[in-house]
């Protein structure tokens, strides 16, 4: 289904987002990054720490190391402030691509075992999809951090994946 190198390359594409959302979110005030925008969860921030959220989630599934503290119910406030949110991803982003650059193909193979807190019962689907499931959740959420970024007057990052720098 993916291969290792797949998930070095979204790995890498996940960071290189993360650090582009980082400086458009710079140029804001807090306010305007704590502002509800009428999006699912809310600003800007909120955003953003949800989906450091949901990393720090399947980042404990995959490679057994701290999961994010929280429940979801917390998720959007896990990081008050940008310095604090910004360090953490910096943080999350290095994590992703260490376990990303140690995957064997024989990692992503059959099926992939854990409690879900938010079904509230143990769930088993294959490895490969619940990996491609964390990457696709990023790029959902960064989604909504694009369009609020640019609701916000800020000119949103480049997102196309063939125009990452490692890709020219």
């Amino acid at each position: 289904m993916i291969t290792p190198e797949y998930v070095r390359r979204m790995a890498a594409y996940n960071t290189w987002q993360n650090q582009q959302i980082t400086q458009a979110m710079e140029g804001l005030g807090t306010e305007a990054l704590t502002r509800d925008r009428d999006a699912f969860w809310g600003s800007i921030l909120a955003t953003a720490n949800h989906i450091l959220w949901g990393d720090g989630v399947w980042m404990t599934r995959f490679d057994g190391g701290p999961g994010p503290g929280v429940p979801m119910s917390e998720s959007a406030t896990m990081h008050p402030t940008l310095a604090a949110w910004s360090a953490e991803r910096f943080r999350m982003d290095g994590r992703i691509r260490l376990w990303a650059e140690g995957l064997r193909a024989v990692d992503l193979a059959g099926p992939h075992r854990w409690y879900s807190g938010v079904l509230g019962r143990e769930v088993e689907k294959p490895m490969a999809l619940v990996v491609m499931h964390m990457f696709n959740h990023q790029t959902h959420h960064r989604g909504q951090i694009h369009a609020m970024l640019t609701e916000a007057g800020v000119e949103a990052p480049v997102s196309d994946l063939f125009l990452m720098p490692e890709m020219s």
